[in-house]
């Protein structure tokens, strides 16, 4: 049996790495059982989110709140988040360009089946894990499959050629690497030829 301690360092060692979250398996493993967890959320000690998913109260605030609370929504039953930040919202994140999105793009799997609520734009795709990078909570694409993605959409001719720029300046990435990546034929052209656009205009 798990001490008070035990328990307690052990649950907040997980929401420490999640943004101050944690869903209901979690808290079980860590040795809540399902009347402890109702316990702690009526005294307060947890602030229930959304069925299954918890948060520390008082626990410090994230700039990166909102896309955990998603991450954390889109989780399936085997606890496992199904979405990835992506797009316009994973270019902000990486602070590439100035696009500021008025609503989180997120990448799912085609078979996922929740409806997003209006904040929310999901895109269906199957992402590899080397097209992904793992954070305080949730996932968010590459800077390469960022550009990639936005590429593939109606993304501005100046925004994404910024992105790029950005990219390049803080070498997160290099025009080999970009050239080498397999993509889909309209973001191949969207991006040659951005890349082009930049050859001819280098930053001094």
């Amino acid at each position: 049996m798990k001490s008070i301690d035990d328990r307690r360092l052990k649950l907040y060692a997980v929401a420490e790495s999640q943004g101050g979250y944690f869903s209901a398996k979690q808290a079980l493993s860590c040795g809540y059982s399902h009347r402890l967890q109702y316990y702690h959320k009526e005294k307060g000690h947890w602030v229930e989110i959304e069925r299954g998913c918890f948060r520390l109260m008082n626990y410090p605030s994230s700039p990166n709140e909102d896309f955990i609370r998603w991450s954390f929504w889109s989780r399936n039953r085997g606890d496992t988040a199904q979405a990835a930040v992506s797009h316009e919202s994973a270019l902000a994140f990486h602070e590439l360009g100035d696009i500021v999105p008025s609503k989180i793009h997120l990448t799912v799997p085609r078979a996922f089946r929740k409806k997003a609520a209006g904040g929310c734009v999901l895109h269906r795709k199957i992402l590899s894990p080397e097209a992904l990078e793992k954070h305080e909570g949730f996932l968010v694409t590459t800077p390469l499959q960022s550009i990639i993605d936005v590429a593939e959409g109606d993304t501005g001719v100046e925004q994404l050629e910024q992105a790029l720029r950005d990219a390049f300046q803080k070498g997160l990435l290099v025009p080999a690497t970009v050239t080498k990546t397999e993509m889909a034929p309209t973001a191949r052209k969207r991006i040659e030829g951005v890349m082009d656009a930049i050859r001819r205009k280098p930053v001094l």
